[in-house]
């Protein structure tokens, strides 16, 4: 078992102990994404990949988020921000935009890159260095501006 899916299990157990339903329904809706995925791939995940599992359910929160302030929907909004708050318990601290320029002129310097045209190569070394930490969009955009200059 990851110790990712340990940590969520274990806390799952304090939050029914506790009696905390919001924070237990969360938790119990990551366990089963995880769950869900080992199903469909018949094998056990990896930390890396429960770590992109739970990635992907907070930028899914952010876009939800997104569309209920869009919509008025202060209500909708407040229930995915308390299960966002929940999921990024979990995650890496994020980096700030200072470490991710610094993180991507590195990676451009690694990989030697002068142009656009080497940006598949620059995303791919970033993906790997930054999975998790760090939201793709945002280093693409830094990688797109630094190649670009």
């Amino acid at each position: 078992m990851s110790t990712i899916k340990a940590r969520l299990t274990a806390d799952m157990k304090t939050a029914m102990k506790g009696g905390e339903k919001s924070r237990l329904a969360t938790i119990r809706m990551l366990i089963s994404a995880i769950k869900q995925r080992e199903i469909d791939e018949r094998r056990d995940v990896s930390d890396d990949e429960a770590m992109a599992i739970l990635t992907k359910q907070a930028k899914q929160r952010r876009e939800s988020i997104a569309q209920y302030e869009s919509a008025g929907r202060e209500d909708l909004k407040a229930v995915e921000e308390a299960e966002l708050a929940i999921i990024e318990t979990y995650l890496p601290q994020p980096l700030s935009a200072e470490e991710i320029e610094a993180a991507v002129a590195d990676i451009i310097a690694a990989e030697q890159a002068t142009d656009l045209s080497q940006m598949g190569a620059v995303m791919k070394a970033a993906r790997e260095r930054l999975a998790g930490r760090a939201d793709m969009s945002v280093v693409s955009q830094v990688v797109r501006n630094r190649l670009s200059a």
